[in-house]
């Protein structure tokens, strides 16, 4: 197998502001692998929060490009990605990650056959997607709701974390006033304190929130157990459960875990972290990084096994330089496509003839991840 590593800047279309960060832009990094004529690509994006730059990104997928090269077929490779056996254990998710789905796209499109199918779903997944509204003003998050409203989205999610809550009150009641019939979720990004926390949701219930994710400082998944034990609306874990050992450990204890693809390491170890919540009483998130449609759409193959959709990433992109998985009328849909069903709206660089080499084009990555759906990297949180 032959494989290229491609770096580029995704620019968003606005700048988004979370509870610790404003995010303008990020890094991506692109593994595109060959083998007979077919070719299957990955996305990995830079992150504070997980500590990984571009040049981080870069170096590890060349790495991972070299193990690769080592399998005759990408099915054998494969096989030994879903087992955990193709890198080496301290390979971060979101390598594992892009490692996963370029195999995933690769080996559907060999076989004429979309990932979903060999995920185990028969039907090409379709779900409403959540549309993220920043930290902004009352009247800015009226507008975007209703224009969300308006354009087919029936789910908001409202960013939260404000230093006064009473803004973050505010905002929720502006997007429940321009979008009245939405779903509302709300993620503070772990900026409350329990104390808070317990003042402010049954308040936020009261407006109408549906759930609210990872609402105080990730670090102490018990004290977010106990939390949810009396919480007049649902808690969903977001930083507290990274991998399957979180997800086990919070089961039956939270109402929701936010499984994203670049902290758990692919499809296949979301599909273990949802056999281990299945019948707990603790249902799945589907969420993401801001990314491309590339990206994206590995998860957007699971969203049928889901209660909550959180795949607007690509949406927030000024340009998305992929296309196939929808999402501006409010839903996302898994292409019924060979392989990830995505495709480049420009020609992908050629897959280079030594396993590992290198294109990269676009602004060199300065080492400055650019922005994320999550809160920058703080020590003691996962």
């Amino acid at each position: 197998m032959k494989s290229t590593v491609h770096t580029t800047r995704l620019k968003l279309a606005e700048p988004l502001r979370i509870s610790r960060s404003v995010m303008d832009a990020r890094d991506a990094v692109w593994l595109s692998v060959e083998h007979g004529g077919a070719r299957g690509h990955g996305e990995a994006v830079a992150s504070v929060y997980y500590g990984l730059d571009a040049d981080t990104l870069g170096r590890l997928l060349r790495e991972a490009a070299v193990e690769l090269g080592r399998f005759a077929e990408p099915e054998s490779a494969l096989a030994a990605s879903r087992d955990g056996a193709l890198l080496p254990h301290d390979t971060p998710p979101a390598v594992r990650a892009a490692v996963d789905a370029a195999l995933l796209d690769l080996v559907g499109k060999r076989a004429g056959t979309p990932v979903h199918h060999l995920l185990g779903a028969q039907a090409p997944p379709a779900a409403a997607t959540a549309r993220t509204i920043g930290i902004t003003s009352p009247v800015q998050a009226a507008l975007r709701a209703r224009c969300l409203a308006d354009s087919g989205f029936t789910v908001i999610k409202i960013k939260g974390g404000s230093p006064d809550p009473a803004d973050d009150l505010a905002r929720v009641r502006a997007v429940r006033e321009g979008a009245p019939h939405a779903r509302l979720l709300l993620d503070p990004n772990g900026a409350w304190t329990t104390a808070e926390a317990k003042r402010l949701l049954p308040r936020f219930a009261e407006l109408g929130v549906e759930a609210v994710e990872q609402p105080t400082a990730p670090g102490d998944p018990e004290a977010l157990a106990r939390l949810a034990r009396t919480s007049p609306l649902p808690l969903i874990a977001d930083e507290d459960a990274v991998g399957l050992d979180d997800a086990r450990r919070l089961a039956g204890r939270v109402h929701g875990v936010n499984v994203k693809l670049a902290k758990c390491g692919g499809p296949h170890a979301a599909l273990r972290i949802a056999e281990a919540l299945a019948g707990s009483g603790t249902d799945l998130m589907l969420g993401c990084l801001t990314a491309s449609s590339l990206g994206i759409a590995p998860a957007v193959h699971l969203a049928g096994r889901a209660r909550w959709i959180d795949l607007d990433g690509h949406l927030l992109l000024a340009h998305d330089p992929w296309q196939g998985i929808g999402g501006t009328d409010g839903t996302v849909r898994a292409a019924d496509r060979a392989g990830l069903g995505v495709r480049r709206t420009e020609p992908v660089p050629e897959a280079a003839t030594e396993p590992g080499a290198t294109t990269t084009t676009g602004p060199p990555a300065p080492g400055i991840p650019g922005p994320s759906k999550e809160t920058p990297h703080r020590a003691h949180v996962a």
